[in-house]
Formats: structure tokens, C-alpha cells, sequence
């Protein structure tokens, strides 16, 4: 497809306002934009559709969906990515960190299992061209697995890893306090036996008191060391994010409770909720609800989790509800993460940042909120969808 040089007749979605305008782009970045009609005829014509910054997404499972569809079925590499990336770009995200955990003490699971073919086929789709969004990587560190550091090694130096996020999933604590949401979300989505479940837990305590620790100072060395962005995830307590940020996080990811989330704003850590807690209207594992720690400024960015379509309808629950006005629910979205993962190239519409952008039309029925469909997007000022 031709690249567009203007876009006219757009409403254009600044970080502090809406302007109805045009849109210039040069070498893939935003050039100008100015507010009113564009007199030429050699534009492309938006139709009076919004344009938005290209989404951001720092934390996504999607690709592990794709590579592990079913319980124990491990899907090809390549088909899985490229499935991944489209229904990313379709969800109008320009840049990805593919979230992929290590550590697992279940030799089932994909996140026990090596990655070295899956950043292979990454690195060959991006060097042939075949992705639409700009893929980065996110490693999720379980802790308490005995093979963690082991299964983390093939992304140690790589050029794509921009985010370690420390993880505890021991039930009993942080996001499993509650023993029967563990139980439901293992022997739901990940196919245990109830045998199994239990096994786990009672064996959980010794893998965490043996392995949790000196995983943890692994981890947090090779950040400091190799200038990696970390994060911390389900802070329950004031306590959980006072050593995250003394270990050098700026992200608290998933906070369960209010004084954790407080607690990270005081510290200056950036807080991630979910797209889908917003969408639904609580937290599936009975933690906080997005929507109220956003009522009270705690919010900061919104993370896809696991249905990446959820980021704009999230977006527009949040200004549906009055809670914030469309520049701000944009800004989770898209600069906020973007600077918090260190990419300050990109996540506004101003002159100077690559032109990364999503064309949607906002369609309401039955009185819900209303919703983004996404009509185009370009990546660098070229068109992806």
C-alpha cells in the first residue's frame, strides 16, 4: 500500500485534547498537524474518524495462547506468531512486548518448556518482514521454580528484551490469596486434576522458601546490570512494593489491593491493571477493580493481559463512566506504558514521534459504551491493516 503523506477531516487525539484537523507525516514520523479543513486534494480523507497514537501493550499472554491453545497441545512457532501479530495490529496495538513466562515445575506446561525456537522465529518474521506491530520481549521470572534461571537463558543479552517482571504465584498470597479462585483458574484453564492441585499446593511453601529468594536477587542483578526495566507483580501490601522499589522496579503490576496501589504511587512506581478487569467490572481472581483505583488517580496504564481487543474497550468504558476523558484513557494505552518501558519515540500525536496511529470509528448500541472499531493502522507512517 502507498504511504500517506496527510491525513484530512480527522479528529485527532492529542494527549490533552481533541482537534479536528490534518495530519502530516515525513521518513515515518508525525511532521505537523493543524486544526480545520485541508484545502488540497492529495490527502488521505479519515472521514471524520478518530485518530489515535498506536497502542502499547507491555503485557500480554496472547502468544503464549497461540503457542499452547489447548492443555498440553503446543502449537508451531511461526503460525502461532503470525496469528498473534495480527490480532494484535488488528486490536490497533503498534508495539508489543510479548509477554513469556519462565519457571514452572509442571514439564507439561509452555512456561517449563525452552524458548530458544521461539525468539528464533521472532527474529526471523521481523528480519523478513512478515510482522505488522514492533515485537519486544517481556520475561515473567516465576520464582519459586527450580528451573527458572535455567529456562531464562536463551533471552540473556538479547536485543529484544526490554522488561523482567519478578512473579510469585504460590497459593495462599499476592493474586491467589483466595484458594478456590487458584483452584478454579488451575483446574480450569490449565487442565489440573484436582489430585494435581492439591499436590502443587502442598509441595508450593518448599519450592517458594527454597528457590523464591535467590531467584529474586538473580533477577534484580541482571536488571541494574544490563539496564532492563523491572516490575513488580500482584503487590498486595504496602511491604510487597516498598522491596520492589527498593530493588530498583518502576512498575507494580497488578496490584491486588488499594494500600498497594497507594503505595506505589507514593514510590513513584507506575501502576498496570488489566483491560478485561476494566471490561468486566472486577478482577477475575477477586482482587481490586481497575475502575476504582482509577476514580482515585492510582491508575496509570492499561495492560491487554489476556484479550488484547480489550485495550480500546477498555478505553471506552473508562470514558463511558465519566471516570476519565478520552486524551487520558488513550494516554494508559499508549505514552504512559511506552514511557515507563523507556520508548519515548513513540505514544502521542506530536510533531517529532514515529507515526505510529490507529484509525477508529466509535459505534454505540443499546446504550453501552461506545465501541472503537479499528479501521486502519500504521506503523512508522506504513499501513499494517
Amino acid at each position: 500500500m502507498l504511504k500517506p503523506n496527510t491525513f484530512k477531516n480527522a479528529r485527532l487525539v492529542l494527549p490533552d485534547s481533541i482537534v479536528h484537523g490534518t495530519l502530516a507525516l515525513q521518513d515515518g514520523h508525525i511532521a505537523d498537524l493543524d486544526a480545520g479543513a485541508y484545502a488540497g486534494t492529495d490527502a488521505f480523507d479519515l472521514e471524520g474518524d478518530y485518530l489515535l497514537p498506536g497502542l502499547v501493550e507491555i503485557h500480554t499472554d496472547n502468544f503464549e495462547r497461540h503457542l499452547m491453545p489447548r492443555p498440553k497441545v503446543q502449537w508451531a512457532e511461526l503460525p502461532a506468531l503470525v496469528a498473534h501479530d495480527a490480532e494484535i495490529a488488528a486490536a490497533g496495538i503498534t508495539t508489543v512486548f510479548d509477554a513469556l513466562g519462565v519457571g514452572e515445575a509442571d514439564p507439561d506446561s509452555l512456561r517449563g518448556s525452552p524458548w530458544n525456537q521461539v525468539l528464533a522465529t521472532i527474529d526471523h518474521c521481523a528480519a523478513n518482514d512478515l510482522l505488522r506491530a514492533d515485537h519486544h520481549l517481556h520475561v515473567r521470572c516465576e520464582l519459586p521454580a527450580p528451573n527458572t534461571i535455567e529456562l531464562f537463558a536463551p533471552f540473556h543479552g538479547h536485543s529484544r528484551l526490554s522488561l523482567i517482571s519478578l512473579m510469585d504465584h504460590t497459593p495462599g498470597q499476592r493474586q491467589w490469596e483466595n484458594l478456590e479462585h487458584a483452584r478454579i483458574y488451575y483446574t480450569g484453564k490449565k487442565g489440573w486434576s484436582q489430585e494435581k492441585f492439591a499436590f502443587q499446593v502442598a509441595h508450593a511453601q518448599t519450592l517458594q522458601s527454597q528457590y523464591a529468594d535467590p531467584h529474586r536477587r538473580y533477577f534484580v542483578d541482571y536488571c541494574r546490570s544490563h539496564g532492563i526495566a523491572l516490575a513488580s507483580h500482584d503487590d498486595t501490601s504496602a511491604a510487597h512494593v516498598a522491596q520492589a522499589h527498593a530493588e530498583g522496579a518502576s512498575i507494580s503490576e497488578f496490584p491486588t489491593t488499594l494500600a498497594a496501589a497507594e503505595a506505589a504511587r507514593a514510590c513513584g512506581l507506575s501502576t498496570v491493571m488489566g483491560g478485561p478487569n476494566v471490561v468486566r467490572g472486577g478482577s477475575h481472581s477477586g482482587n481490586i477493580a481497575a475502575a476504582d483505583l482509577a476514580r482515585q488517580g492510582l491508575l496509570d496504564i492499561l495492560s491487554s493481559d489476556y484479550v488484547p481487543g480489550s485495550l480500546l474497550c477498555a478505553v471506552m468504558r473508562l470514558v463511558h463512566d465519566g471516570i476519565l476523558d478520552l486524551p487520558q484513557a488513550v494516554a494508559t494505552v499508549s505514552r504512559a506504558p511506552a514511557l515507563a518501558c523507556g520508548l519515548s519515540d513513540r505514544g502521542a500525536i506530536a510533531p517529532g514521534l514515529r507515526a505510529d496511529l490507529v484509525r477508529v470509528r466509535l459505534v454505540a448500541q443499546d446504550g453501552a459504551a461506545p465501541h472503537a472499531v479499528v479501521r486502519a493502522v500504521w506503523r512508522a507512517g506504513r499501513r499494517v491493516l
